[in-house]
């Protein structure tokens, strides 16, 4: 028994070792590059679509092993780690597999981050493991079905942070989940994976208040953006995703490797190379704007409808109503505004543009 246990510890260091060190596989994502909006959605999804199923058991007790190792060699539990800290505990692979639980610390089992009942228990996402994590099983359950989302009110707090609570997002007001901050990137990745994976096949899913399918309602989608730009890839998810793709299901999830693609996909930026049409007749002054922001267009058959600014992680912070102007010249005070960067999203009758705006506010 010994020698077995040894032999696997030997592996899965080196299994490690390989996924630290190794790349994306040349030309993997060529069909994708230059590509936003659905083309890219459609070229992504192409690309990582068929990918190999592992069983429930005991193939995602086995497969946590090499893609959820701390390196300590304890099971990695988003839910309980502290990155950067002291973790309230931890769990031994096998060992403290779940089993029963009456609270926190008593086992692990497999958390559907995009919960099964969203898509009926279906094949191949019922283990597909850019969404299935070793979490605590207590607090597993206290997540439940619910929504990833900011807690204003919390009702429950875990021993690491994590929070249940009512939602402080805007545009919903529900019970929600959140993660610590040090994770809330690798939840976001997982759901850009699952509406990529699943495009076109999530039809007869019966959603959530998160979901439509696995496409993303608005709210959720500025939350996940924020998310992603909160919690930058991490060598954990790099290390994951790099595993999973050699050992397990043989395919990626592409928001790991480009997290900027988000952007290509949801948000204010979203098909940007496809629609800046009014490029040369919107001007934005002054640069940098300090505290108003003046749209001027310079072409008076063009009708303006609306102008709206967001943070880079898609919030919409300002929303403007143009009426229709023709050839207008409209000023928006910024003046509330941290200093940093901003988009400005203008639509019209005629097309739409989007401009990046530097804001520089004194202090």
């Amino acid at each position: 028994m010994k020698k077995l246990l040894s032999i696997r510890v030997f592996l899965f260091f080196l299994l490690l070792s390989f996924s630290a060190t190794s790349q994306i596989p040349p030309g993997y994502y060529d069909s994708a590059w230059g590509l936003t909006g659905t083309p890219l959605k459609v070229a992504l999804h192409n690309i990582i679509k068929n990918h190999t199923v592992i069983t429930y058991s005991p193939g995602l007790w086995s497969a946590f092993y090499t893609t959820d190792v701390k390196p300590d060699g304890k099971v990695w539990d988003i839910y309980s780690d502290i990155p950067g800290g002291i973790a309230p505990y931890e769990f031994t692979f096998g060992t403290d597999q779940c089993g029963s639980y009456n609270a926190e610390d008593s086992c692990y089992n497999r958390e559907h981050s995009f919960p099964e009942s969203w898509f009926n228990g279906a094949s191949p996402m019922y283990t597909d493991l850019f969404h299935i994590y070793p979490t605590d099983g207590w607090v597993n359950n206290k997540r439940g079905d619910y929504p990833y989302g900011d807690v204003g009110t919390a009702t429950w707090t875990s021993l690491n942070g994590s929070k249940l609570g009512t939602c402080s997002d805007p545009g919903y007001s529900g019970t929600v989940f959140e993660p610590l901050d040090s994770f809330k990137g690798d939840i976001a990745r997982s759901y850009f994976y699952m509406a990529v994976r699943y495009y076109t096949e999530d039809s007869g899913w019966p959603g959530s208040a998160m979901v439509s399918g696995a496409q993303f309602l608005p709210w959720a989608e500025s939350v996940l953006l924020q998310w992603n730009a909160l919690d930058p890839v991490s060598q954990k998810e790099i290390n994951r995703n790099n595993t999973i793709y050699y050992s397990f299901q043989h395919n990626r999830n592409p928001f790991i490797d480009h997290p900027e693609w988000a952007a290509s996909l949801w948000g204010p930026t979203a098909s940007v190379g496809n629609i800046n049409a009014l490029d040369g007749f919107i001007k934005i002054f002054p640069v940098p704007v300090t505290s108003q922001l003046t749209i001027r267009c310079d072409n008076a058959a063009i009708h303006l409808k609306t102008a709206s600014l967001y943070s880079l992680e898609g919030k919409l912070l300002l929303d403007e109503n143009l009426n229709n102007q023709v050839g207008a010249e409209t000023s928006i005070s910024t003046v509330d505004l941290s200093s940093g960067i901003y988009i400005l999203k203008v639509i019209s009758e005629e097309g739409i543009t989007i401009k990046k705006v530097s804001v520089q506010n004194p202090l």
